[in-house]
């Protein structure tokens, strides 16, 4: 006997993406070209692939954005949240009340979190995670005496969310812009880029040059007056910056020396992203305050959140009145969705192997694009990565000849990645992905291959029009 498969039955495109046209506002979007060109409709996602309504199978090198940690089809994920649905949908956490699911994983949190971080301040997202530490250091010193140290110091090219709060502490020209940011008491040091910045330095001299630009910054605004210093553990949406070795160590010794709060915003590299529960373990930032979100709960249900030193939550708690929260903050759903991911992350040990199998695999095989013509430098951490596309070549980084911004290099490779099975995202002309954690080697292989291809692709494109002489 046999069976004839099941074929799924694919939407009509075309009046989706006129129906998306018409009514959809995108994120970070040029809605009038993208109307122009049509948006692309995801369907389904299976492991660490996706179908578009035309039946295309992709690789997502992105985890979608940062947060499909385990990989899409995780039925005992949608089984939990569908219990947690048909049991209790709602309810909120004011009014001295609470639910299962937001106590239960508080004390997951409390337990894998780093020591001394034994209390968790819930949100629906990143962005509302970073507006909240701001709400919290400066109600900290306030309890403390010092209502005058309000300033946060953060750094250029640095991404904390879309509020306003978060893109403001962010350091995106391109969002500041737009609507009057950033808002006052948040300042910007420079990003600790050894390519951008370390020219006649060793990478472990550079880090520490580097963390110096925070202490100019402290003595410059008074000591009396700065809060708190927030950063990306490995600057994500700003191209994966990696930073030298002896960068977080000295800006810890920096905000010790000067008594400022440092806030770790793990959104994107909590949660196994490098191989650890937290990056702040990996790189010794010993943080006051941790920001997270995506990882948590692999994206399958929105979810983010505060995770509170002892030394900070001592003075919130004894505080009296914290007046900030949401009303999805502890949402029943979400923790339900979060304690189901972080149960596949142990029970597959999915830690161990990032750190001991995989990643150091995708750093080999990632490094090895270095020989491309069109790749400058390729290098990796854990599960994110990044490559930068030349036009002239350097045993150098920082001799290497770049394209003209203008020509938008990083989209036309990106837009074959796109049409040939791979999503790798572009910032300005580096091409970075952050695969998810359940990634197989020779899975790493068939991205390794699909990438190679597309940066054939693109270093044919690119002779044509004549932009490699």
């Amino acid at each position: 006997m046999t069976t004839t498969p099941i074929v799924p039955v694919l939407p009509d495109t075309q009046v989706l993406q006129r129906l998306d046209a018409a009514h959809f506002l995108h994120p970070f979007t040029d809605h009038k070209a993208l109307a122009e060109k049509g948006v692309r409709v995801m369907v389904r996602g299976d492991g660490i692939y996706l179908w578009d309504s035309e039946g295309r199978k992709v690789l997502d090198a992105m985890s979608g954005l940062w947060c499909v940690n385990v990989g899409y089809g995780r039925t005992s994920i949608t089984q939990a949240v569908a219990r947690q649905m048909e049991t209790l949908p709602f309810y909120n956490s004011f009014f001295n009340t609470t639910t299962i699911p937001a106590v239960e994983l508080a004390a997951k949190l409390a337990r894998i979190a780093p020591a001394g971080f034994r209390h968790v301040f819930y949100t629906g997202s990143g962005s509302e995670a970073n507006d909240t530490n701001v709400r919290m250091v400066r109600r900290y010193w306030d309890l403390l005496g010092q209502p005058e140290r309000t300033v946060i110091i953060s750094r250029h090219n640095a991404y904390h969310g879309s509020t306003m709060a978060g893109a403001s502490l962010g350091g995106m020209s391109g969002m500041h812009v737009q609507g009057g940011l950033p808002i006052p008491g948040i300042v910007h040091i420079n990003q600790p880029s050894y390519a951008e910045h370390g020219v006649g330095m060793t990478p472990e001299e550079f880090g520490v040059h580097a963390a110096s630009w925070l202490e100019e910054r402290i003595r410059e605004l008074g000591p009396d007056k700065v809060a708190a210093f927030i950063g990306e553990p490995i600057q994500g949406a700003g191209g994966v910056i990696i930073p030298p070795v002896t960068y977080w160590p000295e800006v810890r010794r920096i905000c010790d020396k000067y008594d400022i709060l440092l806030i770790a915003d793990e959104v994107i590299t909590g949660f196994g992203r490098l191989g650890k529960w937290f990056a702040s373990e990996q790189f010794g930032i010993r943080p006051d305050l941790i920001t997270f979100a995506k990882g948590v709960t692999s994206g399958y249900v929105p979810l983010g959140g505060v995770l509170v030193s002892d030394k900070v939550a001592g003075v919130i708690v004894a505080g009296g009145d914290f007046n900030h929260g949401f009303t999805y903050s502890g949402h029943p759903v979400a923790c339900a969705a979060a304690l189901e991911n972080i149960r596949i992350i142990e029970e597959e040990k999915l830690l161990e192997q990032v750190a001991h199998d995989t990643a150091p695999y995708l750093k080999a095989r990632f490094a090895s694009l270095a020989a491309h013509p069109l790749v400058g430098t390729a290098e990796s951490c854990g599960f994110v990565a990044g490559l930068n596309l030349v036009r002239r070549k350097a045993g150098n980084v920082h001799y290497q000849v770049k394209f003209d911004p203008g020509l938008g290099v990083g989209m036309i490779c990106r837009a074959h990645m796109f049409d040939n099975g791979v999503i790798m995202r572009a910032v300005g002309d580096r091409m970075i992905i952050a695969p998810p954690l359940i990634m197989t080697r020779p899975q790493i292989d068939e991205l390794i291959g699909l990438i190679r291809l597309c940066l054939d692709r693109t270093l044919e494109d690119l002779e044509r029009r004549g932009w490699m002489r």
